[in-house]
Parts: C-alpha cells; structure tokens; sequence
C-alpha cells in the first residue's frame, strides 16, 4: 500500500490519508470543500461546495496517477436530498461522458456541517 498526498488538496484533519494506492487501485477519503491553499471552507450553496469538492478528488486522483475518467465507484453525500438535483448537475460536469456507479445518500450531518461529501475508487493506469 502507498498513502497518496498532495498539498493541491487539503490536508487530513485527522488520523486519515488523502488516499490510498493499492496494486492499479486508488481509494481517496471524502474530500469536503475545503480549499487547499487556505484550509478554510468554501463558503455558499450546494453548486459552488460541489465545484471545489470535484476538484479536491481530481487532485488527489492526479497525486496517484489516475483520473476521473477512471473513477469506477463514488459514494456521496448530502446533507439535504433537496440539493440532489443541483449536486448532480456539478457532478455530471465533471465526469462527462464517463459515467461510474454510484451511490449517493442523505445523511443527518457532515464534517464542519457542509452540504457534500465525496470518495472515488479509480483504477490507475
């Protein structure tokens, strides 16, 4: 196993890694919007934490040599299946024609109380 890191992310703020590599696989821990360069919470509604999330993933994605063209499975989560709609735009701008499965979920609260939180697994190569 290989702990992916890179500060075009944000840091863990806590007992995790940006990611794992394992074998052609790359496993990345929710990424929540948090800018990289700051630390701080992007601020707004739905769209714009949904736009710095896909970033933060594609960075962490890069860092191990993959892609989002080669996401095979996300999970996300939202605090309010109301912004479904919204999230899912900003989403499928981000993957294109590239459609991996998904699961996506309401849950009662996220970290630093955002409205989205999103983990890939990718092959790489």
């Amino acid at each position: 196993m290989e702990i992916i890191n890179t500060n075009q992310a944000p840091a863990a703020i806590g007992p995790y890694s940006q990611g794992m590599k394992l074998g052609n696989l790359v496993f990345t821990s929710g990424q929540i919007p948090l800018d990289p360069a700051n630390g701080q919470l992007v601020e707004g509604d739905i769209v714009a934490q949904t736009e710095q999330v896909m970033k933060n993933l594609a960075a962490v994605l890069a860092a191990a040599g993959a892609g989002m063209s080669s996401v095979v499975k996300s999970t996300c989560f939202l605090a309010d299946m109301g912004d479904f709609a919204a999230f899912n735009e900003v989403y499928a701008k981000h993957f294109g024609d590239h459609k991996p499965a998904r699961s996506c979920v309401a849950v009662k609260t996220l970290p630093r109380n955002v409205l989205v939180e999103v983990e890939v697994i990718a092959e790489i190569g």
